[in-house]
């Protein structure tokens, strides 16, 4: 591993996502070992249908623009840009764009050998 490494996010290929967000990983780009990052864009309205929670990865969320919210568990979160959430792994957790969309900067931990995390159905409150 080289002493630093420069991404930008917007050179990087979207995983494939439902309509209206899209994620785009860096972990294997910056070649990092104990840190994952990945910035996320929802339009605006767009609610995630997917969650997920992590066995041993804590996440750290900070809003670059935009608002929504954040479902964690069965309790919702207001977010606003410069907001940072911190996830403890067994919470799961899905995001809401608000009018004007929302951009995420999601940061974790080391990743375990083989992934951590679980995709579940968002249960989100009417």
């Amino acid at each position: 591993m080289t002493d630093y490494a420069k991404i930008n996010f917007d050179e990087i290929d979207p995983s494939p996502n439902a309509d209206g967000f899209e994620g785009r990983f860096g972990r294997k780009h910056l070649g990092s070992r104990d840190l994952g990052v990945s910035r996320w864009r929802y339009g605006p309205g767009v609610r995630s249908p997917k969650a997920h929670h992590h066995r041993e990865q804590e996440e750290v969320y900070v809003v670059l623009s935009g608002s929504g919210r954040a479902l964690l568990g069965d309790e919702t979160v207001e977010l606003r840009e410069g907001d940072a959430l911190r996830v403890a792994p067994a919470v799961t957790r899905a995001f809401e764009a608000g009018d004007e969309g929302l951009e995420l900067l999601a940061i974790g931990g080391p990743k375990p050998e083989g992934g951590d995390g679980e995709v579940v159905e968002a249960v989100w409150p009417e």
